[in-house]
């Protein structure tokens, strides 16, 4: 039997790679303006430039598909919100936070809503696999904002009885609440005034 030189594996090897790097991330941008119900496959293999034959080499099916699609959003999102959240220890510095969030929407005018949120609301019901990994990537996000509070709480910012996890959850709802109302009325008028008061009782818990 001839073998396979082992730069000829490696070449496959990266190529294949990156053949399934442009399916998922053309899905992602399909899937986050369309939904995931009305993205066919027929529309990915166009978008991404493959052919159908690579995209179900790489996956057996839809559902695969949208997996990856997670995996890949999740990473997005986690990446920004560690690069905003990660050194914030002040309230002014959380306020700057959600000014970029707002920003960020803005720019579609709160159209498509939270990438991942609207993934949830398009798979968890029908995917235990998907719900799982959404579950754990919005822990993840969770335990970022958990970290700005405990900093608060150490400086002194936060009284000693306030619990930084109940105060994360209630954030990350008014966050998540926020989105999809800024997404209903395509303003993200909403979405500020949700996160704005979730902040505005954080603030109230200072001893000072």
């Amino acid at each position: 039997m001839t073998s396979v030189p082992a730069s000829a594996v490696k070449r496959l090897t990266a190529r294949g790679a990156k053949t399934r790097a442009k399916i998922v991330a053309a899905a992602a941008d399909l899937m986050y303006v369309r939904g995931v119900g009305t993205t066919t496959l027929d529309e990915v293999v166009a978008a991404s430039g493959v052919s159908k034959s690579q995209l179900y080499h790489h996956f057996t099916g839809k559902s695969m598909l949208v997996r990856a699609v997670i995996e890949l959003t999740g990473e997005r999102v986690l990446q920004r919100e560690r690069d905003a959240l990660s050194h914030v220890s002040t309230m002014a510095g959380l306020k700057r936070w959600r000014d970029a969030l707002l920003q960020n929407n803005a720019l579609r005018h709160g159209a498509y809503g939270c990438a991942l949120g609207s993934l949830a609301s398009d798979v968890a019901d029908h995917d235990d696999v998907a719900r799982q990994t959404l579950a754990r990537l919005f822990g993840e996000w969770q335990d970022l904002l958990e970290g700005v509070l405990q900093r608060l709480k150490d400086g002194g910012a936060l009284s000693a009885d306030a619990s930084v996890t109940q105060l994360a959850t209630g954030l990350m709802g008014a966050v998540q609440g926020g989105y999809l109302l800024a997404q209903t009325a395509h303003d993200v008028a909403p979405m500020n005034t949700s996160i704005t008061m979730a902040l505005a009782h954080i603030e109230s818990l200072s001893p000072r």
